[in-house]
């Protein structure tokens, strides 16, 4: 089994003492548990806080877990309308710690787990999932010859790229059949819509959770899990807040699905919908069901390599990756009847 839960702190120390500018020990060492793909962890010293994320030790699928892409991506956002954090800098040296790390600012915030903020009043919660519309807009309006991203991504269409990537690797982590993704699989290919030439940086992975917000104010601090960003076609990053809302809510499906929204301040889809296209200027979204059901596969597909890694005994948090990988069927029907809702 490989060990994900611990890292070489004296290691890493001395790399950052040689390395990085200011940094002085002594440090304390603390994982976050949250994330699934990239092993992360608080590095605490008397002056500072930082971030260290790696690549998991261990044999990973081709292109996964690529830590120097998001360190890459994060840099080139400084300095935009898209927050994120400070990036400091990037070790592709296997041999200081077994893989690959980049180090960032921890950013001091609130977390939200799940998109009904329960604990909030009904002004923050709309004045929040406002402003994660606002910077989702923000992130689609990036100049990316400007910030150095033009090649972030290759050309042609998204969608057929994507579809094509997933369902590769979701046929190497299978561990079952599951008929709805096979189906899943095929109308995406068959129901694929005409190229409409938007190419902006995409997330990947956009939703609150990762995302931190302010401590006293409803203002978005830094966006997190730049993963899976690329250039691409920024529908798919709507299509992403719009899945999780579905969902069902509470701490396990971290959803909004059977909640009366308007009573607590919350938009619904359409409206969320509206409003972003408000912000970027354009007439609607024909067909929002194939970029719905898009990421709903996605997911499936994410989370079905969650579930190989932690049978293989290399998950960042091998319990939880159990539970999450039990639900790679039932995204798969979410995904299909969303293609068929069009």
């Amino acid at each position: 089994m490989t060990d994900t839960q611990t890292l070489d702190e004296a290691a890493v120390s001395a790399y950052l003492s040689e390395n990085l500018a200011g940094f002085e020990g002594p440090m304390e060492v603390t994982k976050f548990q949250g994330g699934q793909s990239n092993p992360t962890f608080m590095l605490k010293t008397p002056a500072h806080s930082y971030v260290l994320r790696r690549k998991p030790p261990g044999v990973l699928l081709k292109s996964a877990h690529a830590v120097d892409r998001e360190f890459r991506v994060q840099k080139a956002l400084q300095g935009t309308d898209v927050p994120v954090s400070k990036m400091h800098l990037l070790c592709e040296d296997d041999s200081v710690i077994g893989s690959m790390f980049y180090i960032m600012d921890h950013v001091k915030g609130r977390n939200f787990n799940e998109p009904a903020m329960p604990d909030l009043s009904n002004e923050d919660r709309g004045k929040i999932t406002s402003e994660m519309n606002r910077v989702l807009a923000a992130l689609h309006s990036v100049d990316v010859d400007a910030v150095g991203l033009s090649d972030y991504g290759p050309e042609g269409n998204y969608f057929e790229r994507q579809v094509g990537r997933w369902s590769k690797q979701y046929r190497a982590s299978e561990t079952q059949n599951i008929s709805a993704m096979d189906q899943l699989m095929d109308a995406l290919v068959a129901e694929r819509p005409e190229d409409d030439g938007q190419r902006t940086l995409v997330h990947g992975d956009y939703r609150i959770d990762n995302m931190i917000f302010d401590a006293t104010s409803t203002d978005c601090r830094a966006i997190l899990d730049w993963e899976l960003s690329t250039i691409g076609h920024p529908f798919a990053d709507l299509a992403a807040v719009i899945m999780q809302w579905q969902l069902p809510s509470g701490s396990e499906g971290r959803g909004m699905g059977g909640l009366d929204r308007a009573a607590l301040g919350l938009p619904s889809d359409e409206e969320f919908i509206a409003a972003y296209c408000e912000r970027r200027g354009l007439n609607g979204i024909d067909n929002f069901g194939y970029y719905l059901g898009f990421t709903f596969f996605r997911m499936a597909a994410i989370i079905q390599g969650v579930l190989k890694r932690a049978l293989d005994g290399n998950a960042s948090n091998p319990e939880r990756a159990m539970k999450v990988g039990a639900f790679v069927p039932v995204f798969a029907q979410h995904g299909l009847d969303a293609l068929k809702r069009g």
